[in-house]
């Protein structure tokens, strides 16, 4: 992979973060009952950071709970030979009747999207599926549009968006290669 650009730095990202959750109690005229998912592995922490902003503005604590969606995936044999399966796959919260804000770091092609929305609805009936990500790069293969995005970033499919969190990487930056 040959790097291309850096595209979000820290900042950059903490206010696509302030801003995904004004819009998000804005759409849903604030923030009852509302419950944030962030989808494994990168979706989790910025569920995370979003829940904790909608705090400080709201004053208000959002149930926040992850979703592991690996054996929902329709394409496991391209993601891995042998896919890791997470027994706590599942949320352990009651989504039923609830709004759920999905999370994620990416949304490409829109098939792990739609494997989580397959997963939420083994554990419940959500009343609202909303759909929250840091960077739209485009090429989608679904008919799945995100409600909050981060940041819209043009790419080719030779392109790879790489998003680094200080959670998982030790660094926050978006940045993109050539494969």
């Amino acid at each position: 992979m040959e790097f291309k650009a850096n595209i979000l730095d820290n900042k950059a990202i903490d206010r696509s973060l302030t801003r995904l959750a004004h819009e998000i109690i804005e759409k849903n005229k604030g923030t009852e009952n509302l419950v944030i998912m962030g989808i494994l592995t990168r979706g989790v922490p910025l569920s995370e950071r979003i829940a904790k902003k909608i705090q400080e503005i709201e004053k208000v604590k959002v149930q926040v709970s992850s979703i592991d969606i690996s054996m929902y995936r329709d394409d496991l044999s391209k993601v891995k030979d042998e896919p890791i399966v997470n027994k706590k796959s599942l949320a352990e919260i009651d989504i039923n009747n609830k709004t759920v804000i999905l999370v994620d770091d990416v949304i490409y092609t829109g098939r792990t999207v739609r494997a989580a929305m397959d997963a939420l609805m083994d554990i419940g009936r959500p009343k609202k599926i909303q759909l929250a990500v840091l960077v739209d790069r485009g090429h989608r293969e679904l008919p799945i549009r995100p409600d909050f995005i981060g940041k819209n970033v043009p790419t080719s499919k030779n392109e790879i968006v790489k998003v680094r969190l200080n959670e998982t990487d030790k660094l926050d930056e978006v940045s993109i290669y050539i494969n």
